[in-house]
């Protein structure tokens, strides 16, 4: 039963609030544009806006740097830009990851490789085996 994530728009939201607070869409509309729209204009400024246990907004700077066109395999140059980064808050990090229960994978370890052992003699000793323990569950 995985289902594909649903997108939710603004329209969508702006009517799940005026349902919840009995206010008109209109209303409700507006607030929600000036929020986003106040997010935008701080941001803009290079301010950075932090909401307690939802996230925080930010502005960073990414370095210039020479990329390769996939195509043509040329190399370009990617000037220096800003962009904006996005880090979830704690109340919304629990509340997805308890919401999705989707089982996380752990990443594959790597395994060093073996260091080269000396060439092992071509007759080894006899070695007696080893008696379990009595008290030992295996």
């Amino acid at each position: 039963m995985n289902q594909d994530p649903q997108t939710i728009t603004k329209k969508e939201l702006v009517n799940r609030i005026a349902e919840q607070t009995g206010q008109t869409k209109v209303i409700v509309k507006d607030i929600v544009q000036l929020f986003l729209d106040e997010i935008i204009s701080e941001l803009a400024v290079g301010n950075r806006l932090e909401f307690r246990e939802f996230g925080v907004f930010e502005i960073r700077d990414r370095a210039a740097r020479r990329a390769q066109n996939p195509r043509t395999l040329q190399k370009v140059a990617v000037p220096a830009k800003k962009v904006v980064k996005f880090k979830v808050g704690r109340a919304m990090r629990e509340k997805v990851c308890e919401e999705r229960q989707v089982p996380v994978k752990p990443a594959a370890k790597s395994v060093p490789k073996p260091i080269a052992k000396p060439a092992a003699p071509l007759i080894q000793p006899a070695q007696p085996p080893v008696p379990p323990k009595p008290d030992s569950i295996f």
